[in-house]
C-alpha cells in the first residue's frame, strides 16, 4: 500500500521540538488533584533520540473518573519516553504488551487490557488468565469504564487512550498524531486505510461462549489482505513506512517492526511494572482496575530482558499471533531448527505463545 496523505488546512499546536538528553521512561504520580492542572508535553530530539515528556493531562475534556467501570481518578504524572529518529523496519514483527506509543498531546497510548473472561469474578473477569480469553478494551468499553475519547484511567492515575478519539487528533500534526514505540510515526487517515483484522464467524468453543463479537481479543483474526494493513497495522504512506491509527481493531499498532525505545516494556516483563513504571506500594485497589495491570510488590520476581528471566521465544509467540488459546500450534527452534508442536496458551508474562506439549512454555 502506498497512500499519499493530503495537504492539511489547519495547522494545530504541538510540542516544539529541541535538543535534551533522554533517560529511560520515568512514570510517577505526583498529585491527586489532576483535574485542576493543564496540559504540559515537550516532545525534544537530540541525536537520534526523539524524547517525550508529560504531566500525562490531556489537552482535552475528559469524561468523569471514577464511574461504574472504573474506580479511579486522574493523577499528574512524569511521564517520559524516548524513540530513535530513524527507525528501521526490519523483517519480524514483536509484540509490545502495555503502551504501544504516545501522542503528541502527551498522552500514551495503551490498547490492550490484562483482564480475561473469569465467571467466578463478580464482574465477570480479573487478572486470572486461565481463560484464555483476553478482555479486549473498546470491545468491553462500558465494563471498563471508557470516556467518549475512548480512553479511561489506571490504578495510578493514569489517562491512556485505548483508540483514536476526536480529543487525541486535537494535537495532530496533519495527519501526524504520535510514536510508535519502535519510533515510526503513527497517522491517522480516517476511513482512507482498513486493518486487515476481522471478525471470527461463529461462536467461541469456550470461556464465555457465544457469537464472536469483539468483547474478546481471540474474537478477531488476521485476515493478510483483507485490508490494506499489515499486522501491525503498518503500511507506506508517502514512500515512508507508518503505522495507522484506525477506526477498527486493532485501532493502534500491537507490535512493532522495529527496535523498541527506551522505557517501553518489551517481551518478558521486567524488574519495574507494565509501562516502565516503578512499583511503589501494595495497592488493595488494584485489583479493581478497570484495564489491569501488574501487581505492585512484585520488584524482581519477573527480571527484565536485559538480564536473566526471559520470556518465550518470538518464533512461539509467532507460531500464536493469528491463533487463539487452544489451538493447535509448531514452530521450529532458532538455533538447531528442530520442529516444536504444542498448543497456544497464555504464559505468565501475559502473551499467547505456542507450549510444547507437556512441558512449559520455552524461554527466549
Amino acid at each position: 500500500m502506498n497512500i499519499q496523505s493530503k495537504p492539511s488546512l489547519a495547522r494545530p499546536s504541538w510540542a516544539t521540538l529541541s535538543l535534551v538528553s533522554c533517560a529511560a521512561l520515568t512514570l510517577t504520580a505526583i498529585s491527586s488533584q489532576a483535574m485542576a492542572a493543564s496540559n504540559s508535553v515537550s516532545i525534544k530530539v537530540v541525536g537520534n533520540q526523539r524524547c517525550m515528556q508529560s504531566n500525562g493531562i490531556p489537552n482535552h475534556r475528559t469524561g468523569t473518573f471514577p464511574n461504574r467501570g472504573n474506580p479511579h481518578r486522574i493523577s499528574t504524572q512524569r511521564i517520559k519516553l524516548c524513540v530513535s529518529t530513524n527507525p528501521r523496519k526490519g523483517s519480524r514483527a514483536r509484540a509490545v504488551r502495555g503502551t504501544v506509543g504516545f501522542a503528541l498531546n502527551g498522552i500514551i497510548l495503551r490498547p490492550g487490557t490484562a483482564d480475561y473472561y473469569d465467571p467466578s469474578s463478580r464482574r465477570g473477569f480479573s487478572r486470572n488468565r486461565s481463560s484464555g480469553w483476553n478482555l479486549e478494551g473498546l470491545g468491553a468499553r462500558d465494563k471498563l469504564g471508557m470516556d467518549s475519547n475512548n480512553a479511561h484511567v489506571d490504578n495510578r492515575g493514569i489517562y491512556h487512550y485505548h483508540g483514536p478519539s476526536a480529543g487525541m487528533r486535537r494535537s495532530a500534526k496533519g495527519t501526524l498524531v504520535g510514536y510508535a514505540a519502535d519510533g515510526h510515526e503513527i497517522h491517522y487517515l480516517g476511513s482512507r486505510v482498513k486493518s486487515s483484522y476481522r471478525l471470527k464467524s461463529g461462536t467461541r468453543p469456550s470461556g464465555p461462549g457465544g457469537r464472536y463479537d469483539g468483547t474478546y481479543n481471540e474474537d478477531w483474526a488476521y485476515v493478510a489482505g483483507s485490508g490494506n494493513l499489515d499486522r501491525c497495522n503498518g503500511g507506506t504512506l508517502n514512500g515512508k513506512y507508518v503505522y495507522f491509527a484506525t477506526n477498527q481493531y486493532p485501532f493502534f499498532p500491537r507490535c512493532v517492526y522495529g527496535r523498541i525505545g527506551s522505557g517501553f516494556q518489551a517481551l518478558g516483563g521486567g524488574g519495574r511494572g507494565r509501562d516502565g513504571v516503578r512499583p511503589q506500594r501494595r495497592n488493595r485497589q488494584h485489583a479493581r482496575a478497570g484495564d489491569g495491570q501488574r501487581r505492585l510488590g512484585n520488584r524482581g520476581q519477573r527480571r527484565s530482558s536485559e538480564g536473566r528471566r526471559r520470556g518465550p521465544p518470538q518464533v512461539a509467540i509467532n507460531a500464536c499471533q493469528s491463533r487463539a488459546s487452544g489451538n493447535r500450534c509448531s514452530f521450529r527452534t532458532p538455533r538447531n531448527n528442530r520442529r516444536i508442536s504444542g498448543t497456544c496458551r497464555m504464559t505468565r508474562e501475559q502473551v499467547r505463545a505456542c507450549v510444547p506439549s507437556g512441558g512449559r512454555a520455552p524461554r527466549g
